[in-house]
């Protein structure tokens, strides 16, 4: 409690005195309270702790964070907090180490979702630490947790050609082509309109995270399909697709998502999903000589190192390039 104490002084001196005052003043209090006993009031304030949670979140909001990775944010914080059941101006490193170690054992989590915890943590109290509400972020010394990389399953030309070739409706065919050609996120298909479809140059422009803008292109397949479905339809839904029976809404990612699922087992095919049509694009593009820049650009990555995860090269490539370049 005692560097507590001498932590909570020298924060509130900081805009008053430079480094050099700064140590000079940590040294004299340490010195002068040696001999002495420091005890923490019963009465914690929980609200100042919400507040300064409230505080990073709204300045996450306007970063441009969307609500769901937001409040993702907000739940792994708080039940830190509560979990090592310190003041957040007081928490060590030390004290994350430790509650991270014990989550994992509790939950089973894996690293994936362990390093998740860390990097959130980790802006959180760098936030802390510019803002000067701390003197220094106690997750720094706490490394990005290594995890495996696994290779992750995309679909054949045969998977593609099977779930094409047995669309009942016009318009799971017109998504499957969408999400194939586009490589587009499923959560930005669905916030299509009608309007928002430019067939003369087969492309629309989408909304992605951070409401970051950008134009994607679809082949001449999925054109007209697209046209055959739009045909079709006879509700007024400005939405570009909507569900088969009446009132004919917007179809939402979860209605997706089962419809995919469902027609993944009838046909036997496993895993199937619609990340997984986006991550079937972005290895393709690569395997045929697309620049990872112009892939990034497309798929709509703030950094280059997200796309090389969606993208893998088949090892027969490698050998030829090897051969070419080097043997």
């Amino acid at each position: 409690m005692k560097q507590n104490l001498i932590n909570d002084v020298v924060r509130g001196m900081l805009p008053y005195l430079n480094n050099a005052q700064i140590e000079r003043l940590q040294a004299v209090m340490q010195n002068e309270l040696f001999c002495y006993e420091v005890t923490e009031s019963e009465n914690k304030d929980t609200s100042a702790e919400q507040d300064l949670v409230e505080l990073f979140l709204s300045a996450k909001r306007i970063e441009g964070c969307s609500e769901k990775s937001l409040k993702y944010y907000q739940a792994t914080i708080e039940a830190t907090i509560s979990g090592i059941d310190k003041d957040v101006k007081h928490i060590t490193t030390d004290d994350i180490r430790t509650y991270l170690t014990e989550y994992q054992a509790k939950k089973q989590s894996s690293r994936v979702t362990i390093d998740n915890m860390r990097r959130i943590l980790s802006s959180f109290f760098s936030w802390l630490e510019d803002e000067d509400y701390i003197l220094k972020s106690p997750v720094r010394r706490i490394h990005k947790v290594k995890t495996a990389s696994n290779i992750k399953e995309t679909y054949s030309d045969e998977a593609l050609e099977l779930m094409r070739d047995n669309c009942a409706e016009i318009r799971d065919l017109a998504i499957i082509d969408m999400l194939a050609s586009t490589g587009m996120r499923i959560g930005e298909m669905v916030l299509l309109n009608r309007e928002d479809i430019d067939f003369n140059e087969r492309e629309c422009i989408v909304f992605g995270k951070g409401d970051k803008e950008r134009i994607v292109y679809f082949d001449a397949r999925t054109k007209i399909h697209l046209q055959e479905y739009l045909s079709s339809r006879i509700d007024d839904n400005a939405a570009l697709f909507v569900s088969l029976k009446a009132p004919h809404s917007r179809i939402t990612i979860g209605g997706i998502e089962s419809r995919l699922r469902k027609f993944g087992k009838q046909l036997g095919l496993q895993k199937v999903h619609p990340h997984k049509f986006r991550r079937t694009l972005a290895t393709m593009a690569i395997d045929k000589g697309m620049p990872i820049e112009q892939l990034q650009q497309l798929l709509g990555h703030k950094r280059i190192d997200t796309t090389l995860q969606y993208a893998m090269v088949k090892q027969s490539n490698v050998k030829i390039a090897h051969r070419k370049y080097i043997g």
